[in-house]
């Protein structure tokens, strides 16, 4: 595999902890080190304030070399997303459990997928990927 992407979505969250643009830098600074993940610039935070009041919100990125991780807050809703696009594995629950820590959500959905199924890393990995897709529709048919 190429790596998981993790989207979470998380409802009833601290609503001063989704406001505060200093605090997401800090934890976006933290969070590539504590996935195990290399972190190729700062974060980049900022509040958007968009035509709809209540639609405002805090944003922030980090590229990491394995990709990014991105959250996007609504304060007034108490609603925040997550997003960990990464061609590295790494520990899901414990992102979960490092970005819940921080927001404080009253619950959460995620979703995982596994990217690049087919991605090779090598000649003979890829050689052995197309022989068993071969074989796997030759005894479906």
């Amino acid at each position: 595999m190429f790596g998981p992407h993790l989207i979470l979505e998380a409802y009833g969250c601290n609503k001063e902890k989704l406001a505060d643009v200093n605090s997401m830098c800090k934890m976006l600074d933290a969070y590539p080190p504590q996935l195990g993940m290399t972190k190729i610039m700062p974060p980049y935070v900022f509040t958007y304030h968009g035509a709809v009041e209540d639609d405002w919100g805090v944003s922030g990125v980090v590229l990491i070399a394995e990709s990014h991780i991105s959250i996007h807050t609504f304060p007034d809703k108490g609603f925040a997303t997550l997003d960990i696009f990464s061609c590295k594995d790494f520990d899901v629950d414990e992102a979960v459990k490092f970005f819940n820590s921080y927001f404080e959500p009253e619950s959460f959905d995620k979703e995982v997928f596994m990217r690049g199924r087919e991605f090779p890393r090598s000649a003979g990995r890829a050689r052995a990927i197309v022989e068993g897709e071969r074989a796997r529709l030759t005894a479906v048919s």
